[in-house]
């Protein structure tokens, strides 16, 4: 028979293409990766990996378990999520992971109040860009994810995922308190086609976000800075080095010397949780669902949940995202 555990480090394999890879995502060491594919090829009698340079690769007879393995991975997950909504309680672990304004405008209150709420939950958090975030629920390193789009720029999800609307985001201009453009009721973002743009890490989707728009209004953006933080940025606006786009959620307080100029174009941002859709009858995945979108509801202002969002795909039974109330 078949070992569940040799199964999960031949798909971790298959997903991260390397030993050491594999290892990272399973937590465990190269060694022990080795170890368990040599007792998985005597299990089944096959070569399943072959020498590649310095690392290795998949055989045909590899790559063919793996793919079972995948399913077979997503079944027993589907078991334990139904197992837990069976016994009701919140227990277990949950690791999440959101990009760093979420991460310091939602999760101080919503982790806590799960906590609060559900002693028996060990949670994990991480920031981490959506890019990642979601990388990681595919594979299995995380539970839930939370990521966003932009308003003119989706980013594009892996099949398998659930989805749930936790708030969306206005965004303003960020400058110099003595910029010519600071004493303006709204602006756009093509009125600084002049102006050095503090942005994003390179390939970042946020920076590819700011490179598609203004280029689509016929701006070819001068980058001056790149910061990840917000407060980084805006520590850089403030300093005179050029001006940013600055999300209102988790950007407070703003420095002095920072002017924010709201976006004529009405610019947002969409926040959303991701998991897998083999998990999505877990109870801790529907308390955390809960707790973030309370946190994204309490915010108020223009920042609110948005409800049958048009790109929210239709809801499994008892899935916590399109519900008008979370404990539906």
């Amino acid at each position: 028979m078949l070992n569940l555990e040799r199964l999960r480090t031949l798909d971790a394999l298959a997903r991260h293409g390397s030993v050491s890879g594999a290892a990272a995502g399973l937590h465990v060491t190269t060694s022990a990766v080795s170890q368990q594919m040599a007792k998985l090829e005597r299990e089944v009698g096959q070569q399943l990996l072959a020498k590649n340079g310095r690392g290795v690769r998949l055989t045909d007879a590899g790559r063919l378990l793996a793919e079972h393995a995948g399913r077979i991975l997503s079944q027993v997950e589907l078991a334990q999520s139904d197992l837990e909504a069976h016994r009701g309680q919140v227990v277990g672990e949950l690791r999440i992971s959101a990009f760093p304004t979420a991460a310091r405008g939602l999760f101080p209150r919503a982790l806590a109040a799960l906590r609060a709420e559900h002693p028996g939950l060990r949670l994990r958090s991480q920031e981490l860009e959506p890019e990642l975030g979601v990388a990681g629920v595919v594979r299995g390193d995380l539970d839930l994810a939370v990521v966003l789009d932009w308003y003119n720029k989706p980013m594009p999800l892996p099949d398998g995922l659930v989805k749930a609307a936790i708030l969306d985001d206005p965004a303003d201009v960020a400058m110099p308190a003595d910029h010519p453009l600071a004493g303006r009721r709204e602006v756009g973002l093509e009125d600084f086609a002049d102006d050095e743009w503090i942005t994003w890490g390179e390939g970042e989707f946020c920076h590819e976000w700011l490179l598609f728009t203004l280029r689509a209004k016929g701006v070819e953006p001068r980058i001056g800075h790149r910061a990840a933080e917000t407060h980084t940025q805006l520590g850089l606006v403030a300093a005179g080095l050029g001006v940013c786009v600055a999300p209102l959620l988790g950007r407070d307080p703003v420095p002095d010397g920072v002017v924010t100029v709201p976006v004529r174009q009405r610019v947002r941002r969409h926040v959303y949780v991701v998991w897998r859709a083999d998990a999505d009858r877990r109870p801790s995945i529907r308390a955390a669902v809960k707790a973030l979108r309370s946190v994204g509801a309490s915010l108020g202002g223009d920042i609110a949940p948005r409800e049958g969002s048009p790109r929210d795909a239709s809801p499994r039974e008892g899935s916590p995202r399109e519900s008008s109330s979370p404990e539906s």
